[in-house]
């Protein structure tokens, strides 16, 4: 009799993953978040863990991350604090178009100075 195969998304194995967690308890990690691994996989470590920190030896977003494991981007996240609050990653938020811009006053005065040129 041939068995089923095993569904890599299966509801049973991604609540193993999470050992039922359905968050990350943390702030979250956005979509863009970028997630390097800061240590190599230890002895023991979860299989997943150890997928994680060898996708993660070169800079990675938490949604290439996700998609490169075949999981849902919620598991992923709760598996990335796990290494977070290990502290076998760290995490940088992107860089919003309005950090990059210079203070408004500072803009304010550089439209002053050209209006009088």
């Amino acid at each position: 009799m041939m068995g089923v195969p095993v569904d890599s998304g299966a509801p049973d194995r991604l609540y193993t993953l999470t050992g039922g967690r359905s968050s990350a308890g943390t702030k979250g990690f956005d979509l863009a978040t970028v997630i390097a691994a800061r240590a190599e996989p230890l002895p023991g470590m979860p299989s997943e863990h150890v997928r994680i920190l060898r996708l993660c030896r070169r800079p990675i977003a938490v949604l290439e991350l996700a998609s490169r494991l075949a999981l849902p981007v919620g598991v992923v996240r709760v598996l990335l604090a796990d290494l977070l609050n290990a502290q076998h990653i760290s995490a940088h938020a992107p860089t919003t178009a309005a950090e990059l811009l210079p203070p408004s006053d500072m803009l304010r005065k550089v439209l002053r100075a050209l209006h009088n040129l």
